[in-house]
């Protein structure tokens, strides 16, 4: 690793971290790897874990550096990198097994690993071998340090909190008891921030602040802006699922046919007449193009892009109030470095 390169570096610096993590867990001591056991761990982990877009990783970095407020050193790099790949690792961990519940065919432009004729079920146990690559990874490069438990907490935590959220968000979907009525914005914002707001915007910022000494229990306002954030951008999430371009978003939206709890369905349940609800009732979470096609109408006689364009600004003007609360600049720096990236996104 190059001594102190600039941060336009950062992604390439980033993935030789990937690699030599990779290395380290083919060859983990614990366990005697024969050719085969090594050649498909290096195979599903190229396949799951790099994968995207690594903002996730990327942003413990980012927030690290943000925090520090100066050039960071090779050990800084390495072990912030480090987190950040953990929190990719929980991340491809759950991916792997969402695919296998949800029945998905592709996921990032290319086939779920399930669904590959070599791994099958076999991804089931991959998802496990994920999940615990994470404690090795930690124990290897953190267990020396006064931060180490808090960290450990800090992945248990996150993880019990998004598969809790899954599980709320699998039995309200429930196929064959299809009952919208289950549908309101209170439950979507329980799923959301459970399912995704702790590990994709808590996470990565508070492996950065317990890396550089902080105690989280002092940053409970930090916690609540960033699962906010979280919401906000899950919902963006829902309203591009309809209305971005394939060709943008790198998929295919398909909330509709799969009957998902999403903001738009919410709100348009909150807007309807009687008619009007009684035409989503018949028609979502159905997978013909023709009732796919009524409940788009009605989203669309219903204005949702506008009462989108509404939500998003007034979302951003609370979020840069609470951040502008904080009293360290440094925070304020992380917060609104995330907000930029996600603020008015078109993928």
């Amino acid at each position: 690793m190059g001594s102190n390169s600039k941060s336009g570096d950062l992604k390439s610096r980033f993935m030789e971290v990937y690699k030599t993590l990779k290395t380290e867990l083919i060859n983990d001591p614990a366990f005697e790897f024969d050719d085969d056991s090594r050649q498909w761990v290096d195979k599903m982990l190229d396949y799951n874990v790099p994968g995207g877009k690594l903002n996730r990783g990327l942003s413990v970095v980012d927030s690290y550096q943000l925090l520090k407020g100066g050039e960071l050193t090779d050990d800084e790099v390495f072990l912030s990198s480090a987190l950040g790949w953990c929190v990719e690792w929980l991340q491809a961990y759950f991916l792997v097994l969402d695919d296998i519940m949800d029945e998905s065919h592709t996921r990032r432009g290319q086939p779920c690993w399930f669904r590959l004729p070599k791994v099958g079920m076999i991804a089931a146990n991959d998802g496990i071998i994920l999940r615990n690559h994470i404690p090795r990874i930690l124990k290897k490069h953190f267990r020396g340090k006064p931060y180490y438990v808090d960290l450990v907490d800090l992945f248990n935590e996150v993880e019990f909190q998004t598969a809790s959220g899954q599980m709320i968000d699998l039995i309200t979907t429930l196929v064959g008891e299809k009952d919208l009525s289950k549908y309101s914005l209170s439950i979507h914002r329980r799923i959301v921030q459970y399912k995704t707001a702790y590990y994709s915007f808590y996470l990565p910022v508070a492996c950065a602040l317990l890396m550089f000494g902080e105690d989280l229990d002092n940053h409970v306002q930090v916690k609540d802006v960033l699962v906010e954030m979280g919401t906000y951008f899950q919902v963006q999430d829902d309203y591009l699922d309809c209305f971005g371009a394939p060709e943008v978003i790198g998929k295919i939206g398909t909330d509709i046919e799969d009957f998902k709890c999403s903001w738009l369905v919410v709100k348009a349940l909150e807007l309807a007449n009687e008619e009007q609800k009684k035409v989503l009732h018949e028609n979502y979470g159905k997978k013909d193009p023709a009732s796919v096609a009524k409940v788009k109408e009605l989203y669309h006689a219903l204005n949702l892009q506008g009462v989108f364009e509404e939500y998003e600004s007034t979302s951003y003007k609370k979020l840069i109030t609470s951040i502008e609360g904080h009293p360290s600049k440094a925070v304020q720096a992380v917060l609104k470095s995330f907000l930029g990236k996600i603020y008015k996104r078109q993928k």
